[in-house]
């Protein structure tokens, strides 16, 4: 080893270290500006050089390369004429196959065309393609060339063109389907989930999958790139706390402790404003333990958004910017900022906090009409506190639908005999309805009243669809805002006792805080939910960050253990800023945008209506053995109580009888 005498070479080396370290450095600037990732190992200088403010994460837009890296030179649907003449590689499943001349090739982004060469030089080329069964894997190679005068397809976009094959090879063959992977063929949804993998071929679930991948991009892009939004992935294992829908156990290895899986990260969100983030964002998995409906599942994705120093005006601005801009191009412009409508409208004029308001049939109240009336029932409702007598006109009814009454006098109930003609012209005139149309009224109390009618209105708007009155055009999104929900409401099965309307952690309508301590029943909320169509997508609130608020909603209000949330209430006392925040639900967004009948079409691998997964039968049964470890013993149900579950029926269905056998069943919440 040689030694250096000379303080030169030593500031050379050190110099050339330095230059070097630089060079880095500053490769990690230009490359987190261009948008690369680079793994390398933090040290203090790179930490100076990435500072927050000068991080910029997106970068010009450019065409996807589709064939980079695989082992083909094209996709199927991409081959235009513009390809004439050019050797290509291509890779996909076979669609069908027509006369052992032709068939057409299938990958993710379309269809092509493909000659089967018919001499006899390419014999081993034939015999694979005709032979392969459909939806076997092939990897073919030719010349792109034109398809003969008169038998372009415009229908298909590579309709003009083909492939004429030199070389093909058979990368897996299919063995005998299930069902035929094809669009127009009808599976039942339980067979499409026992062979998912199958399912997932159709160009329907394709575009669907495809269409929410782009949005997400396009949410992380606004939050994150535009507006500053840190994104956060929050625990999964958790503990039980208060409030929400049932949750999911899982068990720990100490001996009588579970975890359980988190319905959102609510705490944590409201944690991380605590902590300084500001703003947080994440595409979130959430669990919960409730029945399967078309819209719901046990565990889904929601667009998780918290901010601190914010109030309503900011969220909903942010959301509706959000949406603007992830939303497809092909499915129109969305229109900000989106109306808006008291929780007090919305039951009072469409009988539910999520309206669909691209019709009418609003619900009308007649009370005043009826003041007078000597009808029983009517007497009865009108006589007690919150009585009244609602109605909505269900436009052509009266042609489409069994009659209840009609608006030219002439009228088909038992109800009309007890009406004076006096209160009868009285309805007419104040419902403006035509003589086709139809009249549906109830009577009782408010809430109960509108309810009811709200669902009677979605039933007709149903029925008078499926007759062709077009009532609820298909292409329109109509977005909604509903605020100033009630801050609590009574227990259904103690009335004399409170539960949270939206959860324990909003706050209360600034105007309304005085009444926490005398009649906390009537406080309105700081909650907003964001419907599209009928369907609520989303929902937020402003959050309680006063510790002594929280606590005495918490423990005087809700009788809540607030053991449970003792760490959520010492954070607060650490100087917890205002904050905020909402979740958008992804599985639900998506479905409505691609108009697809159920969340279970948008998500890749689903649970049945029964919260199983019929592909991989879960969930499954645990040896015995194997819980041991977990300290569990299962205790199964008696005969008795399975059948008493098995036959248990929906709670408070009311029957509602319509002339011709038409029965239509609304369940009472």
């Amino acid at each position: 080893m040689r030694s250096c005498t000379s303080g030169r070479s030593c500031c050379g080396i050190r110099e050339r270290l330095a230059l070097k370290r630089l060079q880095h450095v500053l490769g990690l600037v230009n490359g987190a500006k261009e948008g690369f990732s680079h793994t390398h190992r933090k040290d203090r200088a790179a930490d100076r050089a990435v500072s927050i403010r000068s991080l910029r994460l997106s970068s010009p837009r450019r065409v996807p390369e589709l064939s980079s890296f695989v082992a083909r030179t094209n996709t199927c649907g991409e081959l235009r004429s513009s390809h004439l003449g050019q050797e290509v590689t291509l890779c996909g499943w076979i669609q069908y196959r027509r006369q052992n001349i032709f068939l057409v090739l299938r990958d993710f982004q379309g269809l092509v065309q493909v000659l089967i060469p018919q001499d006899e030089s390419a014999a081993s080329v034939k015999k694979i393609l005709c032979e392969a069964p459909v939806e076997s894997v092939v990897q073919v190679s030719g010349t792109v060339v034109s398809r003969p005068p008169g038998q372009e397809n415009p229908k298909m976009p590579t309709g003009e063109i083909e492939i004429k094959v030199k070389t093909a090879e058979l990368l897996n063959p299919c063995k005998k389907l299930p069902f035929e992977v094809k669009d127009f063929m009808k599976k039942t949804e339980a067979l499409r989930l026992q062979y998912r993998y199958l399912d997932l071929r159709s160009s329907q679930m394709q575009y669907n999958l495809r269409l929410r991948s782009q949005m997400v991009m396009k949410m992380r892009e606004y939050l994150c790139n535009l507006h500053g939004f840190v994104d956060v992935e929050t625990p999964t294992l958790f503990k039980r706390t208060p409030g929400g829908a049932k949750e999911f156990v899982i068990p720990s290895r100490e001996p009588g402790k579970f975890y359980s899986l988190p319905q959102s990260p609510q705490q944590f969100k409201q944690l991380l404003m605590v902590g300084g983030l500001d703003r947080y964002f994440q595409v979130a998995r959430c669990y919960r333990d409730e029945g399967s409906r078309p819209d719901r599942q046990p565990e889904f994705t929601q667009i998780d958004v918290e901010m601190s120093f914010v109030d309503q005006t900011g969220i909903r601005s942010l959301i509706e910017g959000l949406l603007q801009y992830s939303w497809p191009i092909d499915k129109g412009p969305v229109g900000v900022p989106f109306p808006a409508m008291t929780f007090a409208e919305a039951l009072a004029s469409y009988g539910t906090d999520k309206p669909d308001t691209r019709f009418g049939m609003k619900i009308v109240d007649i009370s005043d009409v009826f003041r007078n009336t000597e009808v029983g029932f009517l007497q009865d409702a009108l006589s007690k506190p919150q009585g009244t007598v609602k109605a909505i006109c269900i436009p052509e009814g009266a042609e489409v639908l069994p009659v209840f009454l009609k608006a030219n006098r002439n009228w088909n109930s038992p109800v009309a005999k007890l009406v004076m003609e006096e209160q009868g012209l009285g309805l007419i005139r104040r419902m403006e309805n035509q003589e086709e149309d139809m009249v549906l009224l109830t009577a009782g109390e408010h809430k109960r009243a509108c309810s009811l009618l709200g669902k009677l209105r979605l039933e007709c708007a149903d029925l008078l669809e499926a007759r062709g009155v077009l009532l609820r055009d298909p292409a329109l999104f109509s977005f909604l805002w509903v605020v100033d929900f009630p801050l609590f409401l009574p227990k259904e099965e103690n009335p004399g006792e409170l539960e949270s309307a939206h959860h324990p952690f909003t706050a209360p309508h600034p105007s309304d805080i005085h009444l926490l301590h005398t009649e906390p029943e009537k406080v309105r909320s700081q909650h907003y939910d964001l419907v599209l169509n009928g369907s609520e997508i989303g929902g937020g609130s402003i959050r309680i960050h006063d510790a002594q608020l929280q606590r005495y909603i918490l423990e005087t209000l809700l009788k809540e253990d607030v053991k449970l949330l003792s760490h959520l209430l010492q954070a607060l006392d650490y100087g917890a800023p205002p904050h905020g925040g909402i979740a958008l639900g992804l599985d639900r967004l998506i479905c409505l945008v691609t108009g697809a009948p159920s969340i279970r079409d948008v998500i890749a691998f689903p649970k049945s209506f029964r919260g199983q997964d019929l592909m991989s039968n879960a969930p499954d049964f645990i040896p015995p053995e194997d819980l041991k470890s977990y300290h569990i013993q299962v205790s199964w149900p008696t005969d008795a109580e399975t059948e008493k579950n098995s036959l248990n029926p929906p709670r408070h269905a009311e029957r509602l009888f319509l002339p011709e056998s038409e029965i239509m069943y609304v369940e009472d919440n």
